[in-house]
């Protein structure tokens, strides 16, 4: 099981950087609507979000949060950390084709209480879409016995 651990608690420093990339498809948007329920028409009807001051589908806010989630699960600090907060703005609305960037950077290690902080940024291009801090519990490195 330790090969499918992610970094340690005594790995991470501030400044180390990790990414996941995603273009969202349709059926991404689809199948989030159905999952977690948000079927707001401004994501899903084409009709109805055309009235709006996006004047064209756009993609939840969630979906990019879940990029971060992605980046942190899978990434760094990986298998093994548990997401225990999120603070997040979204800045810019994401559309169908979109290839969205979730970069996670440690801020600081919190030794004494586990914690690491990292700046989350998700990014189309240059341009940022959402940005926040998170927190995670990471595991010490286990002793050898």
């Amino acid at each position: 099981m330790e090969a499918l651990h992610g970094y340690y608690l005594e790995d991470l420093e501030p400044g180390m950087q990790a990414c996941y990339a995603k273009t969202v498809t349709e059926a991404d948007v689809i199948l989030f609507a159905g999952v977690t329920g948000d079927d707001n028409p401004v994501h899903i009807n084409a009709e109805y979000a055309e009235t709006t001051m996006f004047e064209q589908r756009i993609v939840h806010g969630m979906f990019s949060a879940g990029l971060i989630s992605a980046v942190l699960g899978t990434r760094m600090p990986g298998p093994g950390a548990i997401y225990i907060d999120q603070q997040l703005s979204f800045k810019a609305p994401v559309h169908i084709g979109d290839t969205v960037v979730a970069t996670a950077t440690v801020l600081e290690v919190d030794e004494k209480r586990r914690r690491v902080k990292l700046e989350t940024v998700c990014r189309v291009k240059d341009k940022v879409v959402a940005e926040g801090v998170a927190t995670n519990m990471v595991d010490r490195r286990p002793v050898a016995k």
